[in-house]
């Protein structure tokens, strides 16, 4: 038995369900635009202010009835780099 990419119609939705990172837990939808899913998603969020880039990798992907469902994990390594707040100089006891 191999194991197949589901696919959808060219122009259906699915469901992208975000792992890891500022995006943890949410969800979302997109449209397919060549009868299959994206392989990367670039979410961006704002981090103080700024657009921060965050890159999430498809996963496991499958079908519910009739909707495609896919999971997408934070790829650490290239998304942009946010400081950890213990390694800024911010002065927090002004």
């Amino acid at each position: 038995m191999t194991d197949s990419k589901p696919t959808v119609a060219e122009g259906s939705e699915y469901v992208v369900f975000f792992e890891g990172g500022p995006s943890d837990g949410r969800t979302d939808t997109r449209v397919s635009t060549n009868g299959s899913y994206d392989e990367e998603i670039v979410d961006y969020v704002l981090i103080e202010g700024i657009e921060t880039g965050f890159v999430y990798t498809a996963g496991e992907a499958k079908m519910n009835g009739e909707q495609l469902q896919v999971h997408y994990s934070l790829d650490v390594k290239d998304s942009d780099p946010v400081d950890d707040p213990e390694d800024r100089n911010d002065d927090l006891d002004t």
